[in-house]
């Protein structure tokens, strides 16, 4: 058996663009490519290199040699232990750089497509406390530094926050987030004491023991408060008091549900979800429309930059009235009823059965009556047959998972040959993979990325396509 080859120090790596999952792309001096954890675009490095794969190299930061001129303080006491805002040590305004390079570089160059119009990045108009939906883990076991670690101290500790990347049994002791907009530090840190007061187990992720497990914190633009809990076991005798209290500390719940998990993982959208106090639902409202929004329901974590990419698909759009419109993967129907007001009628599918009902329900609560809505996979529901029964689509919106979208789809789309296209992606990767294949009938009139989440490597991109 060989002896496994160890993998080299690369000294004085040029570190000069972001990449995904948070990782920088940095040139060593004779010109290998090296994807780097723990540092910035600018910054002149040593790297470690953990992973080779098909000739690419994986490192991390070992010592920075040079500082980068767009380096600056997180604001975060958590930042280094987290991962969840890998770019807070990055200006905002050198963020906003380099997203709009990695979407150039997926289209244009890597993906070989012209583009008329390459518009600039639309800014976040917040950079804290900007989302709507954040959940949480208890854990009876605390994350601990290397130097903790050296010092001998014990990890068995009771902590509620977020998983350290790679570590599912382990949790990182959340003080206080910049994600979430109050109460949600409130609750979150007041949930941790009323619990800890009673006397409750924290979950044991390695054992399967432990009645805490997890919470679901939902906060809208105007101000209501959906909370979820989920315990181990049905036990009113045990969660009664832990829910009454948090209640009594929180009188603005609006919606306080729960759920029973007793499986081996977290997920909690195959559960039932009790509710235990106030509304069955949440309201939002984004732009002109209002929704309602459950303990399942999916919807834009970013509801104010939400509306502004909801409003460049209306821009691009450029509706009269008249047309017929498709949207693909339309979730609770967000961009269907967003532009429905401005269409002759708004066709919508999406694969989650829960999440068309949420559609419908919206279109009811918005006096819209001009959407349909279908429940399925894209590739099954879309064909040549749905065409003729909704009538050739005047504009098709199509806003996919990270995966893009379906070989099956793009024929679909091709053969359709909607005038006009808008593609919405949060994958400027796959995004320009399926720009490509439709590149056979179609031109790119112009694209646009949006920030959607500040201090993280997310981008979303819309392209306004239209038949050659």
């Amino acid at each position: 058996m060989g002896r496994r080859r160890k993998l080299p120090r690369l000294e004085n790596v040029n570190i000069t663009g972001i990449a995904d999952k948070g990782r920088c792309v940095g040139r060593t001096e004779d010109g290998r490519v090296v994807f780097v954890e723990d540092a910035v675009p600018g910054d002149v490095v040593d790297v470690q290199v953990n992973r080779k794969k098909k000739g690419v190299l994986f490192g991390f930061t070992t010592e920075i040699k040079k500082y980068s001129i767009e380096r600056v303080g997180a604001f975060c006491q958590h930042f280094e232990l987290c991962g969840g805002c890998k770019w807070q040590h990055l200006t905002y305004a050198a963020q906003l750089k380099h997203k709009q390079t990695v979407v150039e570089d997926a289209i244009l160059r890597i993906g070989k497509l012209e583009v008329d119009e390459m518009q600039q990045i639309l800014p976040a108009l917040e950079q804290t406390y900007y989302r709507n939906k954040l959940e949480y883990s208890f854990s009876n076991k605390k994350w601990l530094t290397r130097e903790q670690i050296d010092s001998g101290i014990t990890n068995l500790e009771d902590v509620l926050g977020f998983h350290k990347a790679g570590a599912f049994d382990k949790i990182i002791n959340i003080d206080h987030c910049y994600l979430q907009p109050e109460p949600s530090n409130a609750i979150r840190n007041k949930v941790q004491e009323i619990a800890l007061e009673q006397g409750l187990s924290f979950y044991d992720a390695r054992a399967q023991e432990g009645f805490m497990r997890n919470m679901v914190l939902r906060i809208t633009s105007i101000g209501e408060v959906m909370l979820t809990m989920s315990v181990k076991e049905d036990k009113p005798e045990v969660f009664r008091p832990l829910f009454d209290a948090i209640l009594e500390a929180f009188p603005n719940i609006t919606s306080f549900y729960y759920c029973i998990n007793g499986k081996v993982n977290d997920y909690l959208m195959d559960l039932e979800m009790q509710l235990y106090h106030g509304k069955a639902f949440v309201e939002e409202k984004m732009g002109h429309v209002s929704f309602k929004i459950g303990p399942k329901s999916f919807f834009q974590t970013n509801t104010k930059q939400g509306a502004r990419l909801y409003d460049t698909v209306v821009e691009f759009a450029n509706l009269q009235g008249t047309e017929n419109v498709y949207d693909l993967y339309t979730g609770i129907g967000s961009i269907a009823l967003y532009v429905a007001k401005a269409s002759k009628q708004v066709v919508g599918i999406e694969e989650i059965a829960a999440a068309i009902d949420d559609a419908k329900e919206n279109a009811i609560l918005n006096d819209i009556d001009n959407t349909t809505f279908y429940a399925g996979d894209v590739k099954d529901i879309l064909t040549t047959e749905f065409a003729v029964k909704h009538g050739k689509p005047d504009l098709l919106i199509t806003d996919p998972p990270r995966a893009g979208m379906h070989a099956k789809v793009v024929q679909m789309l091709l053969q359709l040959e909607a005038p006009r296209m808008i593609y919405v992606s949060c994958n400027p990767a796959t995004q320009a993979r399926d720009l490509n294949l439709l590149s056979e009938k179609y031109k790119v009139l112009k694209v646009r990325p949006v920030d959607m989440f500040p201090h993280t490597h997310h981008i979303e991109s819309v392209a306004l396509l239209e038949l050659k």
